[in-house]
């Protein structure tokens, strides 16, 4: 596992401090199966065509890499609205540098326009869906690169 830098450390106690994450034991087999979960979905994502369900599944594995690094580290959302929100900023604090900076910030678009198309019916273009795919894909590798396990 790479240790969280003196930056990404301070980051991570303001989403502890203003109650967005909470400390956990640190679970290794929960972080695998999240990123196991994440692989998955990205196998799937090629076989599919229509462009709302690979942004759903996009998302959903962006969603589990965030899940596998926050596992990594020892932390969980708290319960309640917004918890999407807070992986956003946790990705964010935790994925600082490359791999997975442009990513991270990327996910908060993602979880934004998911909203629009979820309850607003918003359209989803193919151009949005490849985003997702990519966006999906860097979390992935970012997590793996921090030193996640399948």
């Amino acid at each position: 596992m790479t240790p969280l830098t003196a930056h990404q450390q301070t980051a991570v106690d303001s989403l502890v401090k203003a109650g967005r994450i909470a400390p956990v034991p640190v679970d290794l087999v929960r972080a695998s199966s999240f990123l196991g979960n994440a692989s998955e979905l990205l196998a799937e994502l090629p076989k599919l065509t229509g462009a709302s369900a690979r942004y759903t599944l996009a998302y959903d594995a962006c969603h589990d890499a965030g899940e596998a690094l926050l596992a990594l580290y020892g932390f969980r959302t708290t319960n309640g609205p917004g918890q999407h929100e807070a992986l956003g900023r946790y990705l964010c604090a935790v994925l600082d540098i490359p791999p997975g900076d442009a990513a991270a910030l990327r996910y908060d678009q993602l979880r934004r326009s998911r909203n629009q198309q979820r309850y607003q019916a918003g359209p989803v273009g193919a151009a949005q869906a490849n985003l997702a795919t990519q966006t999906a894909q860097e979390l992935f590798d970012a997590a793996l690169d921090r030193g996640i396990a399948l």
